[in-house]
């Protein structure tokens, strides 16, 4: 996959302040208050700053954290994880393959089939519905 590579600057101008705080800058929203943690809708998900799909609607479920839990990506190759040893924690981060965007982390503490959660940051995402006549 072929890289995007941009300068802070041009993030700056494409991205909210907050959109750039979190995927630029490994930044969190708080729990509760992102626009999808509670979102029901069908379709995809994909990175705010380039666009790759990367979530559907069909692996996300209600974790009870407060952000959007997703139990397996649309495509693996479409995320890369790293260790996080932020903030005295050590934790696995979610980025974008395609502009390494920060998404959030995973843990081990999902549901079947994988066990996997995808707990992301809203702000890091965009939505694309499924129209009925896609279902």
């Amino acid at each position: 996959m072929e890289k995007i590579r941009k300068s802070d600057e041009e993030w700056r101008a494409q991205l909210t302040s907050e959109q750039y705080r979190i995927t630029r800058r490994k930044g969190t929203e708080p729990a509760f208050c992102g626009t999808f943690y509670d979102h029901k809708k069908p379709g995809i998900y994909s990175c705010v700053c380039c666009g790759l799909p990367l979530f559907s609607s069909d692996a996300k479920y209600n974790s009870g954290t407060g952000w959007p839990s997703f139990f397996q990506p649309i495509n693996e190759a479409h995320i890369v994880t790293h260790i996080d040893l932020s903030h005295g924690m050590v934790r696995t981060e979610v980025s974008c393959a395609r502009c390494d965007a920060h998404l959030g982390h995973v843990f081990e503490d999902g549901p079947e089939p994988t066990g996997l959660r995808y707990c992301l940051n809203s702000a890091s995402l965009t939505f694309i519905e499924k129209k009925e006549s896609q279902a």
